[in-house]
């Protein structure tokens, strides 16, 4: 059997090698969130056109694939235009130093490389998938994969209203989405790759890309998202006390506000 990852790697290693030559160039570390959803699209592209013959489901997740990584990329970069780096990339250039050129290539660009072939595998997987016709699971997969996108898309927008309005400027955003967790994006955006992960297991060893749909949440949830913007945000007593009413991740109804 073909090797059908190698190809994957060595474009993914080229990609983000680009993204960091880019970035040295502007000096501004934190393009490489705009890579993020174009790698995806680029890879499932690739895998789609070299696979072998197309199935409906091949067709239906590169579509959903595409649809998640456009939005995700000119979100971003709508987001930071004009800005400077990004405090993450900014505190992580000052503790570098002099080695911040080599520790930004590995850590940063190579890092997410890798973070970005695991999770992708489950696509990888279904485009060399030749087994044709829908399955059930397909269906309940691209239902699944609707609700995060809907929770992702909408959570951005939400904040990036509640953000442009300058009467806000000081507050914490709890309405809409924001109400019933204080990561609905976040939690979109590890639902869809569930969602991925299901339409998987309509194929052959499916089951073992599961390891794509788990290294995002983890990521998401333990890493480099929810830790680090509630950090951010550790000190401010609106914040917490935001928190304190709010699921973390997953949604559900806030709690009622204690008395004092």
């Amino acid at each position: 059997m073909e090797n059908i990852f190698l190809p994957s790697i060595i474009l993914i290693f080229l990609f983000f090698t680009a993204f960091f030559l880019i970035a040295q160039i502007i000096k501004n570390n934190s393009i490489v969130d705009i890579g993020w959803g174009l790698g995806f699209i680029v890879i499932t592209l690739y895998t789609f056109f070299f696979s072998g013959p197309f199935t409906l489901r091949n067709v239906l997740v590169t579509l959903l694939i595409i649809i998640w990584g456009a939005r995700l990329a000119y979100h971003i970069l709508k987001r930071n235009r004009g800005k400077p780096e990004d405090f993450r990339y900014a505190n992580w250039r000052k503790e570098w130093g002099k080695w911040v050129v080599i520790r930004g290539f590995f850590q940063i660009f190579m890092l997410q490389g890798l973070l970005m072939f695991i999770i992708v595998s489950s696509v990888i997987f279904i485009n060399y998938s030749e087994q044709p016709g829908l399955h059930f699971l397909v269906v309940a997969g691209t239902a699944i994969w609707i609700i995060g996108f809907i929770f992702e898309s909408v959570g951005d927008a939400q904040l990036a209203r509640f953000i442009k309005n300058p009467k806000n400027k000081g507050e914490v955003m709890r309405f809409g989405l924001w109400k019933y967790t204080r990561h609905p994006n976040y939690f979109g955006e590890a639902t869809m790759w569930w969602g991925i992960y299901l339409i998987a297991l309509s194929i052959p060893n499916g089951f073992w890309s599961i390891i794509s749909p788990l290294t995002i949440t983890i990521l998401l949830l333990f890493v480099s998202g929810v830790p680090m913007l509630e950090k951010k945000f550790a000190d401010n007593p609106k914040f917490q006390e935001y928190a304190a009413v709010t699921p973390k991740f997953f949604p559900w109804f806030p709690k009622k506000a204690a008395h004092p």
